[in-house]
């Protein structure tokens, strides 16, 4: 507090200022695209000189929106729970074993997070077409938990760091077996970071588009490939009320997550002592 107020009036003002503009900034194309997304003609203006719900009825009754919205909850239930059966068994492994190539492992499974999703993607179609692979879900599943599995690790792998050892040490040394501690210590008390494992990576992958458009065929395209196609035919303000759709969802789900189980606690940023 002292040192809050021993600075320039000014610097107290500026921060603040600094801060609503950058939220302001981020927001504002937010704002725009909601409202565009009422539009009543069948061209995208802003802003709109009058207002209809017609192209949210449209986003419910769009065929390709449909079957794009079938397969994303398909790819997506698999990928994110493959990821976190994945992720965890490797955060544990890398946490409690010690072995030759560890550090290099991590920066493997990690590299998901710095090389570009479309190279992950090109590279997966030059792979199925050189083996004539048919390119059915279990591509794009494993192309989506190639791309999620960074998140679950990290958020299971910092649970892990908080993890209490001697709770384990208790159960064992009361003659729990190391498969029984597993299952009723150390899985339970690692709950928060395998939710947050979990969300982010359904939100990723539900989201993926930049990987799906070269994995991805007409019977298993996801919701945001039959997004970018429907933009190349038309131009009315339908992407703009998915758009909405999205963000009310996206920020339905957050704010259920923090209401019932804490985002800080799924984050792993609140203390808990």
């Amino acid at each position: 507090m002292k040192i809050q107020s021993s600075l320039p009036l000014s610097m107290r003002i500026a921060g603040p200022m600094l801060i609503a503009v950058l939220l302001a900034f981020v927001l504002l194309p937010v704002v725009v695209v909601t409202i565009a997304s009422f539009n009543a003609k069948a061209i995208i203006s802003f802003p709109p000189e009058s207002y209809s719900l017609n192209w949210f009825a449209r986003v419910f009754t769009y065929p390709d929106f449909r079957e794009g919205f079938r397969a994303s909850m398909i790819i997506t239930g698999w990928s994110s729970f493959l990821a976190l059966v994945i992720g965890t068994g490797l955060a544990i492994a890398v946490k409690s074993l010690e072995f030759k190539g560890k550090q290099t492992l991590l920066a493997i499974l990690h590299s998901p997070l710095v090389v570009p999703h479309f190279t992950l993607g090109l590279g997966l179609l030059i792979l199925v077409s050189q083996t004539s692979v048919q390119r059915h879900y279990g591509i794009v599943i494993l192309c989506h938990i190639m791309l999620v599995l960074p998140f679950v690790l990290r958020s299971v792998y910092v649970s892990m760091e908080n993890l209490d050892a001697r709770l384990e040490q208790a159960a064992a040394s009361l003659g729990a077996s190391p498969v029984k501690v597993l299952f009723t210590v150390t899985i339970p008390l690692l709950a928060p970071g395998l939710f947050g494992g979990w969300l982010f990576a359904a939100i990723m992958s539900f989201s993926e588009f930049t990987a799906s458009l070269f994995v991805t065929t007409q019977a298993t395209q996801t919701l945001p490939v039959a997004m970018y196609n429907y933009v190349r035919e038309y131009a009315d303000p339908t992407l703009a009320a998915l758009s909405v759709v999205y963000i009310v969802v996206t920020a339905t789900v957050l704010a259920f997550a923090n209401y019932f189980l804490g985002l800080g606690k799924i984050l792993n940023i609140e203390d808990n002592h």
